[in-house]
């Protein structure tokens, strides 16, 4: 078996101070002490910590430096924390094993995993509005809060269906799938872009241009990351994973690899990394996002190969 692939130091670089920025807005909180234990448990359990890490190389591709996207960092983890708990439970995909460990809802409790899961949705904008400055605090809790709508809109095509849905009776099994995904999985992940990109503190501002291109390579990344998903779904153990492995086939959900076969899903995989790099490239006066943005690069070509 090849050896697992792994991210530079360069791109790893900010997890201490992300890590810590994290702790300090959970166990800050002034809630009852079970409550702040359930939050800690969903959050500060050593994740991927994806959407963090797209958000500081982002606002460091656009011209600012990377601490000052520690509000988003912080906020769309928080908001991603929610989702994982609230989607684990009996009422969505009734998961026991999330990273390597009972999930929320098998450790506390349903009742305290829907309540910690509110709680985290809720303090990530209270982050936001303590913590950023407060000419961005507008624009990155509207990027958010759109990002949350599609998300969970997301979640509802994939738990219930397309009915009642304009044109679902023509649409394929493909685009049934990029519309669950563009929401559930890419609406984040393009949201953490775009907030890092809004937290540079540049003279004049962020280019909209700029930001689109955070945008589509965000779209390139985020349909990528769910084939890669599925894929890792068929083909790797609960062991490897930390979760429950098979479970979108014992559902009888729609996947990539049931609707493109494994040999199309992973040439799918191969065109949207290309897609995601083109995005990132040097152009015109937009010179500088390219210079800036190697970490976005190495994020796509990691999340292109990841196993877990």
């Amino acid at each position: 078996m090849p050896p697992a692939p792994s991210l530079s130091p360069e791109v790893l670089a900010p997890l201490a101070e992300i890590e810590a920025a994290l702790a300090r807005a959970v166990e800050g909180t002034d809630t009852p002490t079970l409550l702040r234990d359930a939050m800690a448990y969903a959050t500060l359990d050593g994740g991927k910590r994806l959407r963090p890490l797209l958000a500081w190389h982002a606002c460091v591709a656009a011209g600012g430096e990377g601490p000052e996207s520690l509000p988003a960092c912080v906020a769309v983890e928080l908001v991603h924390c929610f989702s994982l708990v609230h989607d684990d439970l009996p009422a969505l995909d009734n998961d026991d094993l999330r990273r390597g460990r009972p999930t929320l809802h098998r450790h506390a409790g349903e009742a305290m995993a829907i309540l910690a899961g509110d709680a985290l949705l809720t303090h990530a904008f209270g982050v936001l509005a303590t913590t950023a400055p407060a000419d961005r605090f507008g624009p990155l809790a509207r990027e958010l809060a759109a990002a949350c709508e599609r998300m969970i809109a997301g979640q509802v095509l994939d738990t219930l269906g397309f009915e009642g849905e304009p044109d679902a009776d023509t649409m394929t099994d493909q685009q049934r799938l990029e519309a669950v995904h563009h929401g559930k999985t890419g609406a984040m992940l393009v949201a953490s872009l775009r907030m890092g990109g809004l937290c540079a503190a540049v003279k004049d501002g962020v280019s909209e241009g700029i930001l689109d291109r955070l945008t589509t390579f965000g779209h390139a990344v985020g349909l990528m990351f769910q084939v890669v998903d599925d894929l890792l779904d068929v083909t790797q153990t609960s062991e490897h994973l930390g979760k429950r492995s098979g479970k979108d086939a014992e559902a009888g959900k729609l996947t990539y690899p049931r609707v493109l076969g494994v040999d199309r899903s992973r040439a799918l995989v191969r065109e949207l990394e290309a897609d995601a790099i083109e995005a990132l490239a040097p152009v015109g006066d937009l010179g500088d996002l390219g210079a800036n943005a190697e970490p976005l690069r190495a994020l796509a070509q990691y999340l292109a190969v990841r196993t877990r």
